[in-house]
């Protein structure tokens, strides 16, 4: 990792006491001195976005669950961190969870929560340790004051990630999005919504526990401003989007890695710093994950900041972005997104699951060469619609990705139609398991065996 070394540090802090000689704590307390609601209003001077890919302001997003009534209100740290071409949070909570958990006493206090929750993977079992052994330490400090903290272990699904599936998850159930935002049916909330829920009985009125849901890098920003006041945050990134960001590099680069900069530092320039192109190649496109458009080479001047990248029709999404050079085929890129997107469904929406899979079979087919103009209108037929009347927004990932590469590179498609091959195919989603210092960088190959109703191949 390398860059800045403001929301990860340049070596893993090892425990409590090393994390307090470094100034760990003083967020906590001014935000105690300040009152919850200065707090927020310090949140929102600074114009801290949330990182974990919509960039919605964090200081409105607070202040409008310290509002709300309804009930007991909750905090949720998202670390489940399931976007292909991710990897930051994980670099985060390994190398200072005490961070993290910080910044999430912060949000309770300032939204009046006593009960918090952190989520992530079963799988992360080192961050799983690690998270662990961190609330212990500053529980036994008396740091967190009353405060519940709860590590919430989910599963591989993609929808954990998903903030109303990830409540489900935290109830005890599967991954399936629930209807409402969390603002409006928050956690053990009672109110009829049409869809599950945990239900109370006796209670009245019924409560919508109105739940506020940030990311842990979003969480891992606030302790930072708060002791170092929104002023200083402002200096850092850009005016409309602020801060440092950190961004994940992976596929065909020389150094794959993660590196926290500045927001405003091109795309252009990380790539530099991942040592740029393979010998002898060119770039061709990337994909900031698979919840926006493809973005071409010509446009990897591009800032990082979440206005530049909806100019240049794509988005900025969580950072994380998959890189491909002039040998890969575009075909295979759409067809292999659209394979994950169409696995990951959870199949509530008709649309939705049965549009994404419909989709990657006419993909399967051009890329085979037996596919033809039919399978193309029959595509586009689908992504019309693989998006109506869906709960979360993995349909509409599914519309704006794959046509957003067909639109970008059409010249790949005409010739595998044509019969003619444009590239590798050898693609694969880009989950990550693992990034090695030297830049190796292991997926989850397993998900290619994974069948559309979340089992396995043998």
């Amino acid at each position: 990792m390398s860059g800045l070394n403001i929301v990860i540090p340049s070596q893993p802090i090892p425990d409590l006491a090393a994390y307090l000689d470094q100034g760990g704590g003083i967020g906590l307390e001014t935000a105690r001195r300040f009152g919850p609601d200065a707090t927020i209003e310090e949140i929102t001077a600074s114009g801290l976005r949330g990182r974990g890919g919509g960039g919605f302001p964090t200081g409105a997003k607070w202040a409008s669950i310290r509002r709300s009534g309804g009930g007991r209100h909750f905090v949720v740290a998202n670390g489940a961190e399931g976007e292909p071409a991710t990897f930051k949070d994980r670099v985060l909570m390994m190398a200072d969870p005490y961070r993290v958990i910080e910044g999430l006493a912060i949000a309770a206090f300032a939204v009046d929560a006593k009960d918090v929750y952190l989520a992530t993977k079963a799988s992360f079992v080192d961050v799983v340790a690690r998270l662990r052994s961190a609330v212990l330490e500053m529980e036994q400090n008396g740091m967190l004051g009353g405060l519940s903290v709860t590590i919430v272990e989910g599963p591989d699904e993609y929808l954990f990630g998903e903030e109303k599936a990830l409540l489900e998850v935290i109830e005890g159930r599967e991954p399936l999005p629930r209807q409402l935002p969390p603002w409006q049916h928050g956690l053990f909330a009672t109110v009829p919504m049409g869809w599950e829920s945990a239900t109370a009985p006796g209670t009245d009125p019924p409560v919508s526990n109105p739940t506020l849901i940030n990311n842990v890098e979003t969480l891992a920003s606030v302790t930072h401003i708060l002791e170092r006041g929104a002023s200083w945050y402002r200096e850092l990134g850009t005016v409309d989007s602020p801060g440092t960001i950190t961004v994940t590099i992976v596929g065909d680069v020389v150094h794959p890695g993660v590196h926290e900069v500045e927001m405003g530092t091109t795309l252009s320039t990380v790539l530099e710093m991942c040592g740029g192109p393979l010998e002898g190649r060119k770039f061709k496109a990337a994909l900031s994950g698979v919840s926006n458009p493809v973005l071409a080479a010509k446009d990897f001047d591009v800032p990082l900041t979440y206005e530049d990248f909806k100019a240049r029709g794509s988005g900025l999404g969580a950072a994380g972005f998959v890189i491909y050079d002039e040998t890969r085929d575009m075909v295979s890129v759409a067809r292999e997104v659209s394979r994950f997107l169409s696995v990951e469904s959870c199949g509530q929406c008709p649309p939705c699951k049965q549009g994404s899979l419909g989709i990657t079979e006419h993909l399967v087919n051009i890329e085979s060469g037996s596919g033809s103009d039919d399978d193309l209108g029959q595509m586009n037929r689908l992504l019309r619609t693989v998006n109506d009347a869906n709960r979360c927004y993995l349909g509409t990932e599914e519309q704006v990705s794959v046509s957003s590469i067909l639109r970008t590179f059409p010249e790949d498609f005409a010739r595998r139609l044509d019969g003619i091959a444009t590239g590798r195919g050898d693609v694969l989603i880009p989950l990550i398991k693992d990034i090695a210092a030297d830049g190796t960088v292991t997926y989850d190959e397993r998900h290619a065996k994974k069948r559309p109703d979340w089992t396995f191949e043998d």
